[in-house]
């Protein structure tokens, strides 16, 4: 039971702030990213990727219906935003000696943390 509880709080956690990025990008729009996407050499469409990866798969996570799937596409989503938008802090500390993507870092291994060992009890399905 505990140990269902512990992956509901991982899940609501992380599904809900990666979702609110993904909100902001429904009401704001993406096209700020478009140039950096395109300045990394990829083509203008995979913008569009960070509405699955901010705004689906943290749906998935947070009710628990193939949450895995979800957290592997938000881990994705991160370590494009990783190596796209944050790729020269990846080596840095912040202001308060703190990892300069702390945030970032703990959405992606938290996303992989859930793909890992799943949803537990609390949740649409098991997988």
């Amino acid at each position: 039971m505990n140990e269902s509880i512990g992956k509901l709080i991982l899940r609501i956690s992380l599904g809900g702030l990666i979702l609110l990025h993904g909100l902001a990008k429904l009401m704001h729009g993406v096209s700020g990213l478009s140039g950096m996407v395109t300045g990394a050499g990829l083509p203008a469409f995979v913008t569009y990727g960070v509405y699955v990866g901010e705004v689906i798969a943290p749906i998935l996570v947070l009710i628990g219906w193939y949450s895995r799937i979800g957290a592997v596409l938000i881990a994705v989503n991160m370590l494009f935003a990783i190596g796209i938008v944050h790729r020269g802090e990846v080596f840095a500390l912040g202001p308060s000696g703190g990892w300069a993507i702390e945030l970032q870092g703990m959405f992606l291994f938290t996303a992989i943390a859930i793909a890992l060992i799943g949803p537990g009890r609390f949740s649409l399905n098991a997988k």
